[in-house]
């Protein structure tokens, strides 16, 4: 009985982070106009580093544990702007043009196998 409701939790919490990161993403529309996007990965950079001392100032106060000092975070130097949607872009280009070419092909494979009976 312990081990479907441990299976249970850990599901149930799996989930909640999984649609909390899908919440999050839509709440600062991480996936729309590259402008908003870049701005948000800057406001990002401002407050990660500061929160994540904070909450390791807390867990070594309440645990005694001593966490060592992280590294600094890395700083991005790469124009997000330019390609931030790139990937995204070219996969649904695909997408769009894959029945044109798949009737193409089957047109094509059709046609050499008439060649091939005569």
């Amino acid at each position: 009985m312990v081990p479907r409701v441990w299976s249970l939790m850990r599901f149930l919490i799996k989930g909640s982070v999984a649609g909390g990161a899908v919440y999050l993403v839509y709440d600062q529309d991480l996936l729309g106009p590259s402008d908003k996007s870049q701005a948000t990965l800057q406001k990002a950079e401002e407050v990660f580093p500061p929160a994540i001392y904070q909450f390791s100032q807390y867990v070594c106060e309440k645990t005694g544990l001593k966490i060592p000092q992280l590294p600094a975070f890395p700083k991005v130097n790469f124009p997000i702007r330019e390609s931030w949607n790139s990937g995204i872009t070219t996969v649904m280009l695909a997408l769009s043009v894959a029945p044109t070419k798949a009737r193409e092909y089957s047109r094509e494979g059709w046609e050499y196998l008439k060649g091939l009976t005569k």
